[in-house]
């Protein structure tokens, strides 16, 4: 892939997480604000900590052009039950993300990691972003764009998760282990198994795993 100086990246994070929403986000780099991210030590965001993560989303968002597409639990099942397909929803996100950022800023290359057939954001994509060159790469989040896309989505996550565990009183674990099994069954005693949909991903497995056995 050739140096492009000016790109947006775009990475999502939630999509293996029971509970808690989808984050989409995108950022736009240029020579200079890609510079300064690798100074400041922005990497992809599982090689960081939440402390971490959330003070560097500050200076992403004052430096960058950006967009962040959280969708909430009872939206997303809305939309997964509608589309079927967690890669045409990723997709539309994804092309949401660009999107918005063309809207004000002019941009010729988007890139992002690969997570399904390159066509399906392009086609997701409305006339602001149909003539970007967009590429998806394995462990895209190498691009220090992609980097800073991936700490903010996940920055937003754990930011909205922390905001339901107020909300519920419950404690949400990440991820869709044991521990996650047991934190819906604790949710289920408190607020009713009628309520689960509105804080998790109804097509996992763990959603009937908890309701039915």
């Amino acid at each position: 892939m050739e140096m492009v100086k000016k790109h947006i990246g775009t990475d999502e994070s939630g999509k293996g997480d029971f509970f808690g929403p989808l984050v989409i986000a995108g950022v736009m780099v240029d020579e200079k604000s890609a510079q300064y991210f690798l100074d400041l030590g922005i990497k992809d965001s599982k090689k960081l900590t939440d402390k971490k993560m959330l003070s560097l989303a500050v200076e992403i968002k004052k430096t960058s052009p950006h967009s962040i597409i959280a969708i909430s639990n009872s939206k997303y099942n809305e939309l997964y039950a509608s589309m079927k397909n967690l890669n045409k929803l990723l997709a539309w996100g994804h092309a949401r993300a660009i999107e918005n950022i063309l809207q004000n800023h002019s941009c010729e290359y988007a890139l992002s990691d690969k997570f399904g057939d390159e066509r399906l954001i392009q086609s997701a994509l409305m006339k602001n972003g149909r003539s970007i060159r967009l590429e998806q790469m394995c462990k895209a989040e190498s691009d220090i764009a992609v980097a800073a896309a991936s700490v903010l989505a996940r920055a937003t996550f754990v930011q909205k998760l922390q905001a339901m565990e107020e909300t519920y009183g419950v404690k949400f674990q990440k991820g869709c282990s044991g521990l996650v099994k047991d934190g819906a069954k604790i949710f289920i005693e408190k607020h009713g198994a009628e309520k689960l949909k509105e804080v998790c991903k109804t097509h996992f497995r763990t959603y009937n795993e908890v309701l039915y056995t």
